[in-house]
């Protein structure tokens, strides 16, 4: 494993039982919690996947850097079958015992431990700007490779251009050696990897508390403003 990864996984190691209390910490100026925010990305997904052939529920779904699998409950009921992969082996053991309907998997942080053409739809929350930035189109081309032709990667990355997102990541203990990514460097690695019909979409740009709201948060979404961005592309 990569020095750096392995550091990452040691970290994360340490916060196996008590990962949301931190991130609940460190948005806590915000009035939200983790669990709000795990369910705005959760439904902004599931909206995607509705959207692929044959929709969400005949969809092999990878979770690359799943941490304690926080959002499983709320996806794996709507795919066919979800499966979790990271580098935090502590994390991992966290995730099996929550959700005993998910395959779970360790990894150094490079190869996945899958076959080509495995599943029909990978996804990242929050992940890359872990990952070394040597690193990062590797692992973009790695989920091209799990990915059947046709297939789509979603990745969700913080938005560095908003000062709140930029607060919160600085009072993350977590994520002191993070990296922030840009969507447009997002977007240039899925494109050297190979993908294609690249499409970024910039969400919190309000909090969507319900449903009139999250429609107003979705026209907002070509801006730049949103605490956060998600990346389709497809394969």
């Amino acid at each position: 494993m990569d020095p750096q990864q392995a550091r990452t996984a040691e970290t994360f190691d340490q916060y196996k039982d008590n990962y949301s209390d931190a991130v609940d910490k460190a948005v806590a100026f915000t009035g939200l919690k983790t669990d709000f925010f795990t369910r705005v990305k959760a439904d902004y997904l599931l909206d995607a996947a509705a959207a692929m052939p044959g929709g969400a529920a005949t969809l092999d779904v990878l979770d690359v850097g799943c941490g304690v699998g926080n959002y499983h409950p709320l996806l794996a009921p709507q795919f066919r079958s979800l499966t979790g992969v990271d580098v935090s082996g502590a994390c991992i053991d966290t995730a099996r015992r929550r959700n005993a309907d998910v395959r779970y998997e360790v990894y150094g942080g490079e190869k996945l431990p899958f076959d080509d053409a495995s599943f029909d739809a990978a996804f990242t929350i929050c992940v890359m700007h872990h990952v070394p930035p040597a690193n990062w189109g590797g692992f973009a081309r790695e989920m091209m490779r799990v990915l059947k032709p046709g297939g789509t990667a979603l990745v969700f990355e913080h938005n560095p251009r908003n000062p709140l997102t930029m607060r919160a990541v600085n009072n993350c203990p977590f994520d002191a050696d993070a990296v922030l990514m840009r969507s447009e460097t997002t977007e240039q690695l899925f494109k050297d990897a190979g993908f294609k019909d690249i499409r970024t979409r910039y969400i919190l740009n309000i909090p969507p508390f319900n449903r009139l709201m999250r429609k107003a948060d979705v026209l907002f979404t070509p801006l730049h403003l949103g605490a956060q961005y998600f990346v389709t592309s497809r394969k």
